[in-house]
């Protein structure tokens, strides 16, 4: 046989399905057998069959067909037995899908069994009896079983014979169901002394290649008169029946009645169907005819039934009516949901319309009971679209955000139109991955900090905090000190952050008196890709210590002179005689300060104003007092602990200014700068005889150091080497310096002191050097010895 693909593409302008292809191919093929290139035929190329994982998907086609995603055909898994694939239809096809992914298509495929001659026609029972009367007149009618063959069309039955023929004819009716009734008809009347029994055959043949056939016995036994047959009140009896009717259930009664009296008449019921089901469903009381259940009713597998029924007398005699049966359907069965492929995971970037999941629904009700709509729960950015009938792909419908959701659970809901209706849900599991989309946040839009001055360097001052809603990497926040200067100088000479948890140190101890605050830029920066950040300035406050003491502006203290102030003899009460002055660079109560009068020549004249340091007169200046009074005035900040400074304030009580001058003339200097003094002055004398001494020792020991030399040098034969003074050799003598000098020594001659005197080049006594010689110096003498006459003038070269 030819496998035949029909070329038949179905295009939809839908969000999933592309198209369809039909494809016939016989029962019975062997396994592997090819039934169409559908990669050729859909126009893919066969790397999008593997990159897209196709598949098939289907309830009940797997077993029966598989998918080459190398090859990008079907073959056929199993062989394929149209008979017993579709048991209740002529037409008989698998119908499936072809799955891809990345991204979700697919495609929808049916694959048509045709049929081959492989089934005979058999009956279901292999001999039939009949009980006829001698009497029954010719044209009597006896319905005959018919044969089955699961074959259809031409392979199956196409027609009856029966022999012998000697009283009997046979006449086939076929029926609008394309089914045919087979009667056997009496054309010669029979005969019981001739013949008590007689055995005929009946045989069914079909149409297919090579033709098949099956047989059955009729064996018929001739009885004494009986000339009335029964007669059903009608030939055709209808009623419905809902499937799902409990056992037991009566479905219908037949009626037969017989004109003949006695057990002539008596009438027995029987069902002569022999095709399908009809015998497990339903049963007939022979006696009165009621017709009922014996087995379940199934609307979604049989919509109506026909059931043959026979009336039977004594003597033989038979009627048959038909009872058609129609199926009413109750709404029994829930949808079902398949999941034809999802996604478990989607990025928060996907685009709208992005298909998540494909669905598949299914409801073998009928009418509105199979009528199935789906939805999903509100507020989500989901919704379903229907791409054909009962196939809804599951897309986005408005923009993730995974920083409000990171997860849904998406129930999908498909519910019937029957009364009352039935549903069914299946709840997916999405969850939404993350992308870089959310820069770090700080906790504040600025920061202050406060830090004492003379920290320790390396002291935590503040902690930063920001966070990224982003998840795993994208949300891990490193910290960094922006690049800026303070003063000029970088600001990383100052402080420093912390990478990992945002604290910042102090690089440096701070001094309140110098810088007070200062401000900086720090930067969060997650581990997306690309990276996001955020800045905020943070500002640092130096908190002042109590770590300078009060500084006295006025009165100046001046080592060596004496400054009073001077008090005239009339000075009335509260006179004020001076201020003093006195500044701390500190703030705040640190520079807080207060005066006090510590000593003082006379503690009952003069007082000192606390807050402004004026010292004033507590009494009348009387004759009696003291011209020189010397005051001690301690100036003393508010810090913790306080810090001080003391202040001399020398006060003449006098009313003319020879009479102070007079006064003060021996004033005596302070004994602390007194005995500073004498100190320095005495170590001074020490250093300058140390000096003096040291410089006396190295001057003999050089002059001494000479004479020797030159002794050597006179006495000695040996080659003398040249010594040239560094940076000035010059073998020629075009150097710098000349190679020859002359030295006059002048003693008196009375002493070993002597004045030295450096001339010019040339004399008597001198050292050459030839320039052609190899090292050797030669000695020039002078006629007088300097060791014969120690007491004349040397000159030395």
């Amino acid at each position: 046989m030819k496998r035949r693909a029909l070329a038949f593409f179905s295009l939809f302008l839908l969000d999933s399905v592309i198209a369809r292809i039909s494809y016939s191919i016989p029962e019975e093929m062997p396994r592997g057998y090819l039934v169409g290139n559908i990669a050729q035929d859909l126009g893919l190329d066969i790397k999008r069959f593997i990159s897209g994982k196709a598949r098939i998907y289907s309830r009940n086609t797997e077993e029966y067909v598989e998918l080459n995603r190398e090859r990008g055909v079907i073959l056929v898994k199993e062989r394929i037995d149209r008979e017993v694939l579709c048991t209740e239809t002529t037409v008989c096809a698998l119908d499936f899908q072809i799955i891809l992914e990345g991204p979700m298509e697919f495609y929808m495929v049916t694959i048509q069994i045709t049929d081959i001659n492989d089934n005979p026609p058999k009956f279901e029972r292999g001999e039939m009896a009949f009980r006829i009367s001698e009497s029954a007149a010719a044209g009597a009618k006896f319905v005959l079983e018919r044969a089955e063959d699961h074959d259809v069309g031409i392979n199956g039955i196409q027609g009856y014979n029966l022999k012998p023929m000697d009283n009997f004819v046979l006449k086939v009716h076929n029926k609008a169901d394309g089914t045919k009734n087979v009667e056997m008809v009496l054309q010669k009347p029979l005969d019981r002394e001739k013949q008590e029994q007689l055995n005929l055959v009946l045989t069914a043949v079909d149409g297919g290649e090579p033709q098949m056939s099956g047989t059955m016995l009729i064996v018929i036994t001739v009885l004494d008169a009986n000339d009335n047959a029964p007669v059903f009140t009608q030939k055709t009896y209808k009623a419905t029946v809902t499937e799902n009717s409990a056992i037991g259930t009566i479905v219908a009664t037949v009626t037969a009645s017989d004109a003949d009296d006695g057990p002539n008449s008596k009438i027995l019921y029987s069902i002569t169907n022999t095709q399908g089901n009809v015998r497990k469903i339903f049963k007939v009381d022979r006696e009165n005819g009621d017709i009922s259940l014996i087995g379940n009713i199934d609307f979604e597998k049989n919509r109506h039934f026909q059931v043959n029924i026979g009336a039977t007398d004594e003597g033989g005699l038979t009627d048959f009516c038909e009872l058609i049966v129609d199926v009413i359907d109750i709404n029994d069965n829930k949808p079902e949901i398949n999941i034809m492929s999802k996604s478990n995971v989607i990025s928060e970037e996907a685009e709208l319309n992005t298909v998540v999941t494909m669905i598949n629904t299914e409801d073998p009700d009928f009418g509105e009971n199979g009528n199935v709509k789906c939805y999903v729960n509100e507020n989500i950015p989901f919704i379903l679209k229907s791409s054909t009938n009962n196939f809804y792909s599951l897309v986005t419908d408005s923009d993730l955000d995974r920083e409000m959701a990171s997860e849904y659970n998406i129930t999908v809901t498909c519910s019937d139109e029957g009364v009352p209706s039935l549903s069914s849900s299946v709840t997916l599991t999405l969850q939404i991955s993350d992308v870089n989309d959310n820069a770090p946040v700080f906790e504040r839009s600025s920061y202050e900090a406060y830090i004492v001055e003379n920290n320790t360097p390396g002291l935590s001052i503040f902690t930063v905090k920001a966070t990224d809603a982003d998840w795993n990497q994208n949300a891990r926040v490193s910290y960094i000190l922006e690049d800026s200067s303070v003063n000029g100088v970088p600001v990383s000479s100052y402080v420093s952050v912390s990478a990992d948890s945002g604290v910042i140190h102090a690089v440096r101890s701070f001094d309140y008196e110098q810088i007070k605050d200062f401000q900086f830029r720090i930067k969060a920066q997650d581990g997306g890709s690309p990276p996001l950040s955020s800045n905020v300035t943070v500002k640092i406050l130096i908190q002042d210590q109590n770590d300078n003491p009060p500084q006295v502006l006025y009165p100046v203290q001046t080592g060596g002179s004496v400054v009073a102030e001077m008090v005239p003899r009339s000075a009335d009460v509260d006179y004020l005689v001076t201020k003093v002055v006195a500044v701390d660079v500190d703030s705040g109560q640190n520079a807080w300060l207060s005066y006090k009068l510590q000593k003082a020549t006379d503690r009952a004249l003069f007082e000192v104003g606390s807050q402004n340091g004026e010292i004033r007169t507590i009494r009348q200046v009387t004759d009696k007092d003291a011209v020189k009074q010397r005051l001690t005035v301690i100036v003393e900040d508010n810090g913790q602990p306080s810090r001080s400074a003391t202040v001399i304030v020398n006060v003449a009580v006098a009313d003319s200014f020879p009479e102070v001058l007079s006064e003060f003339t021996d004033f005596p200097h302070d004994k602390e700068y007194n005995d500073n003094l004498t100190f320095y002055l005495v170590l001074a004398l020490a250093v300058v005889s140390f000096l003096f001494i040291t410089c006396l020792v190295v001057i003999i020991s050089v002059k001494i150091y000479r004479w020797r030399q030159s002794r050597i040098l006179y006495h000695s034969n040996l080659p003398v080497i040249p010594y040239y003074p560094p940076r000035y050799s010059d073998t020629l003598g075009t150097g710098t310096l000349p190679h020859v000098y002359n030295y006059e020594v002048c003693r008196t001659t009375d002493s070993r002191k002597s004045d030295n005197k450096f001339g010019g080049a040339g004399g008597q006594n001198v050292l050459t050097m030839d320039p052609s010689s190899t090292g050797t110096m030669q000695r020039i003498q002078s006629e007088k010895s300097i060791l014969d006459e120690p007491d004349s003038p040397i000159e030395v070269s």
